[in-house]
């Protein structure tokens, strides 16, 4: 990745991340109403709050920056840094009191991401990937597995339901009968695990911008591999299937059981 990510951006999205712990840990595990989306996917006030929040700090601190956001929308710029957040990735696990769920921070420079956070309040956990640097947890090196073939995989995918196109879940099947285990329901928290060692490969479909543009830094700065099922770099103008693996061969064993 290049290294053109001043410090002071790294610095304001760590402060985004810090503004968004304590609002999520409020209402984590109460009687906070859920609603559904035009989408049918789900919302809570505290998805509608955090994002709220960060916009607040975005807008004073850089109000030349685009803003693309989950709740509140927006487009992405393809010339200049564009903001992308998702206030709670993972609102399904945070309304039922799972925490796997995730506030995702991105930065994109020209339409390619370039800085990331997961931060995991909960569990006080946050990765962070930059341009031009290894990622970390918690300011400790993060670093993939060594694994490089299937049948010693260790797969993850938020839910079998969400390849809503018989095609892809055909292509999801074939991949997972190949590998060690599968396991499902960590959204974005799969890829922090796949960033520290402890996942090998995550296939998802139909992915919105904002819950992938964090986590490209976080996984290639952890020497692991992240695109669309075509193979294609993931950017602000990329569709929404995704494929992140330990290693190069596993990713291309990977991406052959995809295409049948």
């Amino acid at each position: 990745m290049t290294a053109y990510y001043p410090e002071s951006f790294i610095e304001l999205a760590e402060r985004l991340a810090d503004a968004a712990r304590p609002i999520a840990q409020r209402y984590f595990r109460t009687d906070v109403a859920i609603e559904s989306k035009a989408d049918a996917s789900p919302v809570t006030r505290a998805d509608r709050e955090i994002e709220s929040a960060l916009r607040d700090i975005l807008r004073d601190a850089c109000p030349d920056h685009a803003i693309v956001g989950e709740e509140m929308g927006g487009a992405p710029v393809h010339e200049g840094p564009v903001w992308i957040l998702d206030p709670i990735d993972g609102t399904k696990a945070f309304a039922t009191g799972i925490p796997v769920f995730g506030t995702l921070i991105g930065l994109a420079i020209d339409g390619r991401f370039g800085l990331g956070i997961i931060d995991q309040p909960i569990s006080d956990e946050r990765w962070l990937g930059a341009a031009g640097r290894g990622s970390t947890l918690n300011g400790a090196p993060a670093r993939v597995s060594d694994c490089v073939t299937l049948s010693d995989a260790r797969l993850f995918t938020t839910a079998p339901e969400y390849f809503s196109q018989e095609e892809a879940y055909a292509a999801f099947q074939r991949v997972r009968e190949e590998v060690l285990f599968t396991r499902y329901g960590a959204d974005c928290y799969a890829f922090g695990l796949l960033a520290s060692g402890f996942v090998d490969l995550i296939v998802e479909s139909e992915l919105n911008l904002w819950d992938f543009a964090a986590l490209v830094p976080i996984v290639e700065g952890a020497g692991g591999i992240i695109t669309d099922w075509n193979g294609v770099a993931l950017t602000t103008e990329a569709k929404g299937d995704v494929i992140a693996a330990s290693s190069a061969p596993l990713h291309e064993a990977a991406m052959q059981l995809l295409h049948g």
